[in-house]
This record gives C-alpha cells, structure tokens and sequence, in this order.
C-alpha cells in the first residue's frame, strides 16, 4: 500500500461508504459533533484519535450498534442504512478483544455469521475455510480458541468477519490488545489482507504509527470533530494546528509571532531570532499572530562556532536519553528546550554551539485552537 493510492485515485461510481451531518450526545455529552466523512472502494480508511475523540462512537453509528441523535444521511454501497438493523448492513465490525465463542472450534466460530444468514451446512464449512486460509490459519479449523495465541485469536476473528463477504470492514482498534511484536505482524498482514482483496477497510486506532504505516487517508479527530484529513504524510509533515502537531509527535513546539508571510513561508520572532519555515494553517497568518513552530527532533542539525545556516540558535547540551537505534538529545535555548535526534552513536557535543534547522523542515501553525475544527 503506498501514499498515493489517496481518496482521488480510487473508483470514480461514487464512495462506497457515506456519511453526512451526523451527531450523538451521551446525555450532555456530544461524542460526535455535526460531521461527514466519505470512503471510496477499496480504501483504507483510519480514523485516529485519543480516548473520548468519538472515533468508536462514529464506528458504532456506521455498524448499527448505536443510533445517533441527528443524521442526515447514511449510506453503504449507495444504499441508505439509516434504518437498517446492524445485522443487515453490509459490513462487518472486528473487535479488539476477538469476540470469540469460547465453547465452539475455529470452524463453527468463522462459520456462525453464515449460520445466522441461514447458509447451508456444506457451503458454511467451504467458505469458512477458504476464509482460514486467506489469514494462514487453514489447519486450524477444528482447534478450540483456547488452544490460540493471541495472534491466531486476531484472525480467526478476521476470517469470521470476512467470510460474509461485507462491503465495508470495519476494524475497532484490533491491535490493541497484542504486544508489540506481534502487533507490528498484524499490521503487515492486514495491509497484505486489504491488497488482496481490495475491500474498503475503515480502522479505529489511536497509534500515530499504525496510521501512518496502514493508511490511504486519515481522519484525525477530536472532542467529536475533525481537525485534520488527508494522506498519511499530511498529517505528519504538514500538520494544521498545534495540537495536530503534538499528536503525530513532534517533538519542538515553541512560541512566537508573526512578522510576516510571502506566500508559503513565513517569518516569525522567537524571543530575539527571527525563523522561517512553511505556513500550515488553515488561515492566512497576519503580523502579530501568536504562533507554533514546529520541527520534528531528526530534522534539527548541529553547528560550531559562526556560520550562516538558516534559523540558527545558540544552544548548550542538556540530558542525552539512550533509545537504542538512535540518541535523544535536550538542547537548552533561550526560545525554550529543544530536542534534536542523533544516528551516530559516535557523534560528540563538545564543540556544538547552535542549532539550526532548514526552512523547509519548519512547519508555522496558530497557536490557538479555535481554528482547529474543519467542521
């Protein structure tokens, strides 16, 4: 799966899955505020968020499993389902705890959504099967669940959801309960999963990094609204507000103002520096707009003694965290602390006097957060 396989460059008939104006409350609460979102066939779809953003209410109102306080529309494959039973809509939800039956084999557990449907005994068995092998687990079809890994457990209860054959698969954070060995596994075999049978694939996380290794286009949510959306390397590399920015990790956020704007770049004071880098927000930056620099801890660099680099600060060392393929490294400024990451374990900081970092590695949002929401 690459990048580019964005929302544009999938089937023109139409998005297989769409949902207009929807909202729910939890008494007083509002868990999803007013949104709309399209997926188009065969995408893989994230919606990221943290807890309580309203990323698995959202799921739930696409399933069936929660009926929503206002909706204006909801349709899967070009069918309204707004009143549609969760049994009869045409997707299929895995959970992160599995779900599984615990007193029925492998088999009768893939088998049992076509046993409801009222599928003949010999073509359940058949389709279940073929639906074991397509996740690697075809010897395991008359195991008990107990006698499963974790792993083995992810997807048997991927085969059970697949072997209905849905439009829509919806994935409610089902990597959330392995370690991280097996977890980076699942990830490489669920984007081998979507590429073979290219189905639309909507997947709840609050991993920056399953988002950023799985997707064709994220939605970033929170507080029930849509902050940002767009392929994977939007959101990390040209994010629109500070908190977007402070979700996907990076590390540098420091304060300033805006001097002034000349298309893309921005120039900016920080105390007594003045930086460049490339405007992010939604809105165009006028003089004296509080502001967020932001620049990821790989993308700063080291410099001695007197030079001409761009957004050059006078730093001094500061505590030195061992991450094992890489250094963390402090860094005190007068703008604030900054962190920069070093490659080379070999790599000395006696002599380094400044930081700097090129323009084109900066990114410049508002520091507000009243024009976060694109709703």
């Amino acid at each position: 799966m690459t990048e580019q396989n964005n929302a544009d460059s999938f089937g023109s008939s139409g998005p297989i899955l769409e949902i207009r104006d929807v909202t729910h409350r939890f008494g007083e609460v509002v868990a999803v505020d007013n949104i709309s979102i399209q997926a188009q066939q065969g995408e893989f779809l994230t919606i990221l968020g943290e807890s309580g953003s309203g990323k698995t209410t959202l799921l739930r109102v696409i399933s069936g499993l929660e009926t929503p306080s206002t909706l204006g529309a909801l349709r899967i494959a070009g069918e309204d389902v707004s009143n549609t039973p969760a049994s009869d809509r045409n997707c299929t939800t895995v959970f992160q705890h599995y779900a599984l039956f615990p007193h029925m084999a492998v088999g009768e557990n893939v088998a049992y959504g076509l046993k409801v449907r009222g599928v003949p005994l010999g073509e359940r068995e058949e389709r279940s099967r073929d639906a074991l092998e397509l996740v690697r687990l075809g010897d395991k079809y008359d195991r008990r669940v107990h006698q499963l890994s974790g792993g083995e457990r992810q997807r048997v209860a991927l085969a059970r959801a697949l072997v209905t054959r849905p439009a829509i698969l919806l994935l409610d954070e089902p990597l959330g309960a392995l370690d991280e060995k097996l977890r980076l596994d699942m990830q490489v075999e669920l984007l081998e999963l979507h590429s073979k049978l290219g189905m639309t694939f909507v997947y709840i996380t609050h991993s920056q990094e399953e988002a950023l290794t799985m997707s064709d286009r994220v939605i970033l949510m929170r507080q029930g609204q849509i902050v940002q959306e767009g392929p994977p390397r939007d959101l990390f590399d040209r994010p629109a507000s500070r908190f977007v920015a402070d979700f996907m990790g990076v590390e540098n956020l420091l304060n300033g103002v805006v001097l002034e704007s000349n298309g893309e770049i921005t120039t900016v004071r920080m105390g007594e520096h003045t930086v460049k880098g490339r405007w992010s927000g939604k809105t165009t930056p006028v003089p004296d707009q509080p502001i967020c620099v932001c620049v990821r801890a790989e993308r700063v660099k080291f410099a001695e003694g007197s030079g001409d680099e761009p957004n050059r600060i006078s730093c001094k060392p500061g505590a030195t965290i061992y991450k094992g393929k890489y250094l963390d490294q402090t860094l005190e400024t007068d703008v604030g602390m900054v962190n920069a990451r070093i490659w080379d374990g070999d790599f000395s900081l006696d002599t380094v006097s400044h930081v700097w970092w090129h323009e084109n590695d900066c990114v410049i949002v508002p520091s507000d957060k009243s024009s976060e929401s694109v709703n």
